[in-house]
C-alpha cells in the first residue's frame, strides 16, 4: 500500500481555500498511486491562529467533513485530516483528527490526548483515551496527534492493540529537530510498526514549522521523508517486512508487564 504525506503552509483561518487545495493534492496523491492521504495538525483551520479557533472549529459530521468526504469519494482515495473539533453536545473543542474511506465514510476519529503548551491548554480539552486502530486495505491504523507520538506508551499502547501503522497528523516547529530524526523512528522500530509522521511547513502566526515529514519502516528507517517546504510524498509499505521483524525480535512477546506497573502510578511511586 502506498501513503502520502502532505506537508504544507496551509492558509491559516480560510477553511475554504484549504478545501480546494485539498481537491488538488487529493488528486495528485491518487495519481501517484497513494490509498491514503494524510494531512497534517490543524490543517483545516490553521495551527497557531489563537481565539480563531473557537469560531473555526467544526463539529465532526459538519459542512467540511461532508466536502471532505466528497472529495474522497471522488478520488478514490481515503484522506486523514486535523481540525479543530467542536463536540455537538457539550461545545467543548478539542484538537482531533478524523479518516475518511475511499467511499466517503467515517473510518476512524480521535483527539489529542496530551496538549502542548499553554497556547493549545487554553484553546483545546484534552482527550482522556486512545481509539482502538481501524482496519484498512489489509492494516490496522493508529490514530495519534503530534506530541502524543512523544510518548512511547501512546504509540505501545496502540501496537498493543494490533497496530500495524500509526497516522500521526503533526504541528512541529523548527527547534525540534530531535523529533523526525530520532523519536519518530524509535518509535517505529521499539514497536515493529510503521509511523507516517506528517507535519505543517512555513511560518504561521510568527511560528516556524520545522517540516521534516517522514514515513518510517519497522526497522526505524525512513522510507520517504520531506525538507523544510511544501511537499507531497509518497511511500509503500509492505505487511511482509513486518512480519519478518517480529519474527526476528518479538518486543511484544518478550515483554514483562508485571516490571512496568510503576508507569501506571500518577506520582511515580
Amino acid at each position: 500500500m502506498k501513503l502520502a504525506l502532505w506537508q504544507t503552509v496551509g492558509v491559516p483561518t480560510d477553511i475554504e481555500a484549504n478545501l480546494k487545495t485539498l481537491e488538488q493534492t487529493a488528486q495528485a496523491a491518487a495519481v501517484a498511486g497513494a490509498s491514503l492521504l494524510l494531512c497534517p495538525e490543524c490543517w483545516l483551520c490553521g495551527y497557531n491562529i489563537g481565539s480563531a479557533v473557537a469560531d473555526l472549529a467544526e463539529p465532526h459530521d459538519g459542512a467540511s467533513g461532508e466536502r471532505i468526504a466528497a472529495i474522497a469519494r471522488h478520488h478514490r482515495i481515503a484522506i486523514a485530516y486535523g481540525y479543530a473539533e467542536r463536540e455537538s453536545m457539550s461545545g467543548h473543542v478539542y484538537n482531533a483528527a478524523q479518516v475518511f474511506s475511499p467511499e466517503g465514510k467515517r473510518l476512524a476519529h480521535y483527539r489529542k490526548a496530551h496538549l502542548f503548551g499553554p497556547d493549545e491548554r487554553a484553546s483545546y480539552r484534552a482527550a482522556d483515551c486512545f481509539e482502538p486502530p481501524f482496519e484498512f486495505e489489509g492494516f490496522k491504523f493508529g490514530l495519534l496527534i503530534c506530541y502524543d507520538v512523544e510518548f512511547p506508551e501512546s504509540v505501545r499502547s496502540l501496537a498493543l492493540g494490533g497496530a500495524d501503522v500509526v497516522l500521526v497528523p503533526t504541528a512541529s516547529a523548527d527547534d525540534a529537530p530531535t523529533i523526525p530524526e530520532f523519536i519518530v523512528p524509535a518509535r517505529s522500530a521499539e514497536n515493529q510498526i510503521f509511523i507516517a509522521y506528517c507535519n505543517r511547513a512555513g511560518v504561521e502566526g510568527g511560528m516556524r514549522f520545522l517540516g521534516g515529514s517522514c514515513l518510517t519502516g519497522v526497522d526505524g528507517r525512513a522510507i520517504v521523508s520531506a525538507g523544510f517546504g511544501e511537499a507531497l510524498i509518497v511511500g509503500e509499505i509492505d505487511p511482509h517486512t513486518r512480519s519478518a521483524a517480529t519474527a526476528a525480535h518479538s518486543y511484544r512477546n518478550n515483554r514483562r508487564p508485571e516490571l512496568y506497573t510503576r508507569l501506571t502510578s500518577v506520582d511515580g511511586d
